[in-house]
């Protein structure tokens, strides 16, 4: 790894914000691979990840390194080839259930998800069953995140897996929960595959069902 790309990771991986842009922008403008840009971006988010799994980062640093992600892959695909493709891992499809609108952690979720590889389509919030149902259809993802903060969610969550096993579609995806004020009891009630605990915790489950452990 080139000095300037070992700084762009060290940046983002230390939440240093403005560095980590200013590096970006002079490697971009080095006329470095894109994807290079992308492949730094992934690392540095995975060692955001262990350092949250581990209790040294909080909610505020991953917030932080979901917009330093988003801000750098921003610079990197205005730089692509037409028709260049970043490579992707697997399909997951995310949104808070109908009835509620908190929207962080979904968004963490699809910032992580995003950052290691994974494509993602997110429905956004209060999202009723049958257009979780559409979206299962149309985008063929392999892993359905179910998010929710409130405990009216509880019975949200349980009428979209019920929704989309009526449709026929159960055994296509692997669904997951999480939220505020979810946990593995709630996973149960709902029908859901697993509860993820947080941001990481979904990407781990992601990547375990797309490759199928």
């Amino acid at each position: 790894m080139s000095g300037k790309l070992a700084e762009l990771k060290d940046a983002m991986a230390n939440m240093r914000e403005e560095e980590a842009a200013e590096a970006a922008r002079q490697i971009l403008e080095a006329g470095e691979d894109p994807l290079k840009v992308l492949g730094v971006c992934r690392e540095a988010m995975g060692i955001v990840g262990k350092r949250f799994e581990e209790g040294s980062y909080f909610l505020p640093e991953l917030i932080l390194a979901g917009e330093m992600l988003k801000s750098v892959s921003g610079m990197a695909q205005d730089r692509m080839s037409t028709g260049m493709t970043v490579e992707r891992l697997g399909k997951v499809l995310v949104g808070t259930v109908k009835g509620d609108i908190h929207d962080i952690g979904k968004d963490i979720v699809v910032y992580m998800l995003d950052a290691n590889g994974y494509e993602v389509l997110d429905l956004g919030i209060d999202v009723p069953p049958e257009k979780f149902v559409e979206a299962i259809r149309e985008f063929q993802p392999r892993v359905v995140a179910l998010s929710g903060f409130l405990t009216l969610a509880f019975d949200s969550m349980k009428i979209a897996v019920d929704a989309i096993r009526e449709a026929g579609l159960r055994d296509q995806v692997k669904v997951m929960i999480g939220g505020g004020q979810m946990d593995e009891h709630v996973k149960d009630y709902c029908g859901a595959d697993a509860y993820g605990s947080d941001a990481v915790a979904a990407v781990s489950l992601s990547k375990g069902w797309i490759r199928g452990e």
